[in-house]
C-alpha cells in the first residue's frame, strides 16, 4: 500500500478489510483492512523487515493502526545490498525454497472474494474467463487461526498470516502457536508461501515498526524466531515470503524497509504491495523492491490491483504492468487483488468491463506468465 503524502487524507479501505477480515473463510480468506495508498513514495528506497504477527483474522489491506511510540528506532542489522541485474542465482537449485523460482516464467495468481460466490464459483469464472488456472491462490489468516488449507486444487497456496506486536513473539509466549501452524502447514503436504507480518514499513498494522517502538530489530527477531520453530517442526515445505509495502509510512530512516529485512538465511522470496491509487505506474510501485533485492532473492508481487482512473485507464495500467514484468526477468509471481467485497468506492476485479477483462486475459495467455 501506500503511505500518504501529507495534504492528502487516506483512503477507506484498510478499515473495512479489517471488518471483513472476521468472517471466516471458506471462499476467499479473510482479510484485514489496510490504511490507504496514496502517492508515490519519494525516491528514497525503504527496504528489509520483520513481522509481527495480529490476532484477528485478516488479510493486507490492512486496518489503520495505532499511533507509533515515541521511542527511538532501535536499528536493525542493515540489509545485505543486491544487485538489480536480473539474479545471478535464478539456475540454482533451491532458488526460491521450497517454491522454486523458474526463470523467465511468472506464476500468475489471485486473491480472489467475488459477491455472490464462494471461493471454488470464483476460481471456476475466471477458469471460464482466462482459459487456465490459478497458480496462486491468495488467502488471509489471523494469528490464532488454524492455517487450513482451501479447496484450490494444483494452485499454490498464499498464506497471509496475521503479525502481532513484536513482544508476542519474542517473549516467548508465542512459541506453542507458532509450532502448532507449523505442523498445520507441514500437514499441508505440498509447497506453502507463507508471508507473516507484511507491509510492516507501514503504520496502518499493530505489527508495524511506527506501532511497535520504531524497533525494527524486534521485527527482525521475531521473524527468525518463528522460522527457527518452524525448522524444528519439520515444515520444509514451507517457502518464507517477506513483503515490505512498495514505500513506507512515515518515509523516514529508520522506517526504511532494509532495516527490517531478516537476513538471506531466513527468506526465499520477497514480496511487494502495491495498487495505482494515485496513477502510480507499475515500475513506480515495484521497482524500488526489484532494484533491492532481485539480484538475490526472486519477486512476487504478493498485492496488486488497479483502480478505474476513467477511460479505459484500468485497461492500459493492467497492459502497462504486463509490458513492465516482461521486461523485468527477477519477477517471479504476481498476485492480483480480485475483489469487489473489501473496499467501497474501489473495486479491484479484473472484470469491471471489457476492456479490463480482455487486458488482463492478454496478460494470463502471454508465455511469460505461464510459470
Amino acid at each position: 500500500m501506500t503511505a500518504a503524502p501529507s495534504g492528502r487524507p487516506r483512503l477507506p479501505r484498510r478499515g473495512l478489510l479489517t471488518l471483513a477480515a472476521l468472517a471466516t473463510l471458506p471462499a476467499a480468506c479473510s482479510r484485514v483492512s489496510r490504511v490507504a495508498e496514496a502517492a508515490p513514495a519519494p525516491s528514497t528506497t525503504p527496504a528489509g523487515a520483520t513481522a509481527t504477527t495480529s490476532a484477528s483474522p485478516g488479510t493486507s489491506l490492512g486496518p489503520a493502526a495505532a499511533t507509533a511510540g515515541p521511542t527511538p528506532s532501535k536499528s536493525a542489522t542493515p540489509a545485505e545490498s543486491a544487485s538489480a541485474s536480473a539474479p545471478a542465482t535464478a539456475g540454482r537449485p533451491g532458488f526460491g525454497g521450497p517454491v522454486p523460482f523458474a526463470p523467465g516464467k511468472v506464476k500468475l495468481g489471485a486473491y480472489l472474494s467475488l459477491s455472490g460466490k464462494s471461493l471454488s464459483q470464483s476460481i471456476s469464472l475466471r477458469r471460464g474467463q482466462l482459459g487456465r488456472n490459478q497458480r496462486i491462490v491468495h488467502a488471509f489468516y489471523g494469528f490464532g487461526e488454524r492455517i487450513q488449507r482451501p479447496s484450490i486444487g494444483d494452485s499454490t497456496l498464499l498464506a497471509s498470516w496475521h503479525g502481532v506486536p513484536y513482544s508476542r513473539i519474542n517473549g516467548g509466549g508465542s512459541d506453542k502457536l507458532i509450532a502448532s501452524a507449523a505442523r498445520d502447514l507441514r500437514g499441508h503436504n505440498r509447497p506453502v508461501l507463507l508471508r507473516w507480518g507484511w507491509e510492516m514499513n507501514g503504520d496502518w498494522f499493530e505489527w508495524g515498526g511506527a506501532n511497535n517502538g520504531q524497533d525494527t530489530a524486534g521485527y527482525i527477531r521475531a521473524w527468525r524466531r518463528m522460522h527457527d520453530i518452524f525448522r524444528r517442526e519439520g515444515a520444509d515445505n514451507v517457502a518464507w515470503v517477506w513483503s515490505p509495502n512498495w514505500n513506507s509510512g512515515p518515509n523516514t530512516s529508520w522506517n526504511k524497509m532494509q532495516r527490517y529485512y531478516p537476513g538471506d538465511a531466513y527468506v526465499d522470496w520477497v514480496g511487494v504491495s502495491g495498487y495505482n491509487f494515485y496513477q502510480e505506474s507499475p515500475r513506480t510501485l515495484f521497482k524500488p523492491v526489484v532494484s533491492a533485492y532481485g539480484g538475490k532473492k526472486p519477486i512476487i508481487v504478493t498485492e496488486t490491483a488497479a483502480i478505474d482512473h476513467g477511460g479505459n485507464s484500468k485497461a492500459a495500467w493492467i497492459a502497462d504492468l504486463s509490458a513492465y514484468v516482461k521486461s523485468t526477468p527477477q519477477i517471479g509471481g504476481l498476485v492480483w487483488f480480485d475483489t469487489d467485497t473489501h473496499d467501497a468506492p474501489h473495486n479491484f476485479r479484473i472484470d469491471t468491463s471489457g476492456s479490463s477483462l480482455a487486458a488482463y486475459k492478454a496478460m494470463a495467455r502471454s508465455s511469460r506468465f505461464a510459470g
